[in-house]
């Protein structure tokens, strides 16, 4: 019964609601395309980077250094990536008709998203430089403010996805949304891991 309701929904092809969030997800793409173009234009019209040589003698007394550390944000990575695999495991357990696994892979998503954010809280509170620390400190902190946000507006849509599947609103044949949640979540990952290899890896 779940494959045929499986196989039905393939039949059906692309709903408007879904052609929709993949467009929106096309306009996130073009969004984080001009953050890093931004980046990478400061980055190559600076003498060395980070640009030490544009910090003011008061900064340098205050302690600002343009430093980032590398292993916590690292294995905050290994957690989002992580959280990745989960929620698809959720979406294979609705597409087999199985809303407790469903429950069970959304809720370990939202945790594992959850402990990233916190992480990348505690990773901001020990940095040496702020936003306003020159072209460094501002491409940094809005790169990876603005992809925390939408870490948190991913854990919010899989709260939604988890309170709706509490209720039982999803089945086999019937479960598209949680399909949208999944390819947004997967987004915010590949986000990050371009991210993570531009600010923490590229010398």
């Amino acid at each position: 019964m779940a494959a045929h309701a499986v196989a039905t929904q393939q039949k059906q092809g692309l709903s408007n609601g879904m052609l929709g969030f993949i467009l929106f997800l096309a306009s996130e793409v073009m969004f984080f395309g001009g953050l890093f173009a931004a980046y990478f234009i400061a980055r190559a019209d600076a003498r060395e980077w980070p640009p030490e040589y544009l910090l003011t003698p008061e900064q340098v007394a205050a302690g600002v250094k343009l430093e980032v550390e590398f292993w916590l944000p690292f294995i905050a990575t290994i957690l989002l990536v992580t959280s990745s695999v989960t929620i698809q495991l959720a979406v294979f357990a609705i597409q087999r008709g199985n809303r407790s696994g469903l429950i069970r892979w959304t809720f370990v998503s939202i945790v594992l998203g959850l402990v990233f954010l916190i992480m990348q809280m505690y990773d901001y509170s020990q940095l040496h430089f702020g936003v306003g620390d020159t072209i460094y400190g501002t491409t940094f902190y809005t790169l990876t403010g603005f992809h925390g946000l939408h870490v948190a507006g991913g854990i919010i849509f899989m709260g939604i996805i988890l309170a709706r599947s509490l209720a039982g609103q999803f089945t086999a044949a019937n479960h598209e949304a949680v399909e949208a949640c999944s390819f947004y979540w997967h987004f915010v990952d590949v986000v990050w891991l371009a991210l993570f290899t531009t600010l923490y890896i590229i010398p």
